[in-house]
């Protein structure tokens, strides 16, 4: 039963978890329900206290589909200020890679590291 709960509970997550496309932003919480990345409302949603995290795609062009998701995390150092970090789990392993401050989320650079983590995941099939 517990298992259940937990399971739904993280569809529930997933569901609300901003999520981008194609170099736009959906999120709920959007007045208008999107926002394009590095734009000046891109970088002021990253900024803003509301905003926590959200879900990266990892696109192949190989295969020609999505492989899996990074996600983007904002934490807060201990002297003040946040940062964003990407999390992927690879098996039982968590890897964590550090973007730094919001100016620095710009497109280039989730791409840069998605490609990075394309080309560190396991055949399909394998583990």
């Amino acid at each position: 039963m517990l298992g259940n709960i937990s399971h739904e509970w993280g569809r529930m997550m997933a569901a609300k978890l901003p999520r981008i496309s194609e170099q736009w932003v959906y999120d709920v919480e959007v007045g208008q329900g999107s926002v394009q990345l590095d734009t000046a409302t891109w970088f002021a949603w990253l900024e803003a206290p509301t905003t926590a995290h959200f879900s990266y795609p990892l696109f192949d062009p190989r295969c020609g589909y999505i492989v899996g998701f990074m996600t983007v995390r904002k934490e807060q150092r201990q002297r003040g200020g946040s940062y964003w970090v990407v999390f992927r789990r690879k098996g039982a392993r968590v890897r964590k890679i550090y973007l730094g401050r919001s100016a620095t989320v710009t497109h280039e650079r989730l791409e840069l590291i998605a490609k990075q983590l394309r080309n560190t995941a396991p055949a399909k099939g394998g583990g």
